[in-house]
């Protein structure tokens, strides 16, 4: 029998980072299913789901968490959401000055919609003209499908008013 298994990493950055993990599930007989690495401030971040033989979990765990050169923790993967409820995927873009708190109220008007962000990636960027600090994120989130999109919409714009900032929000379904 197979279990998944999410494995959170963080460390200094450096080549061959990547290949070392993989070397690590590889060697337990795991599958890399998915996963979500970047480059932070010089440091290594990532999310990887795998899947493992039962007879190998207690190995491969402890081969991860002494694994030296990332700081690495692992779970037992939860339990999707069944793929025969109905979704709706939606995408959120947003760029504006920046400021303290953009992601905090952004955020907290997605959950009073109980929408689920499943994917969020923030940077910043020099104006053009002016070089001061732009604001960027892209969002990929779900909700149910009775999700009240004109009300979420409403919500955000009223929040880019307040914050001074451009969102969009779009269906991808």
């Amino acid at each position: 029998m197979n279990e998944d298994f999410v494995i959170t990493a963080i460390g200094d950055d450096r080549p061959g980072l990547v290949e070392e993990l993989a070397a690590v599930v590889v060697a337990h007989e795991a599958s890399w299913l998915e996963s979500s690495l970047a480059h932070v401030s010089g440091k290594f971040a990532g999310l990887v789901r795998i899947r493992v033989h039962a007879q190998n979990v207690v190995a491969l765990q402890k081969a991860l968490t002494d694994f030296k050169p990332l700081r690495v923790i692992v779970e037992r993967a939860g339990h999707p959401s069944p793929d025969n409820l109905p979704q709706r995927a939606l995408h959120l873009s947003l760029t504006g000055h920046d400021r303290v708190g953009i992601v905090r109220e952004v955020s907290q008007v997605i959950a009073r919609h109980a929408v689920n962000v499943e994917s969020l990636n923030t940077y910043t960027s020099a104006a053009a003209m002016s070089g001061e600090t732009m604001f960027h994120a892209e969002a990929e989130l779900r909700a149910d499908a009775q999700l009240d999109i004109r009300a979420l919409q409403a919500a955000l714009e009223a929040l880019s008013n307040e914050l001074i900032v451009d969102i969009a929000l779009s269906a991808q379904d």
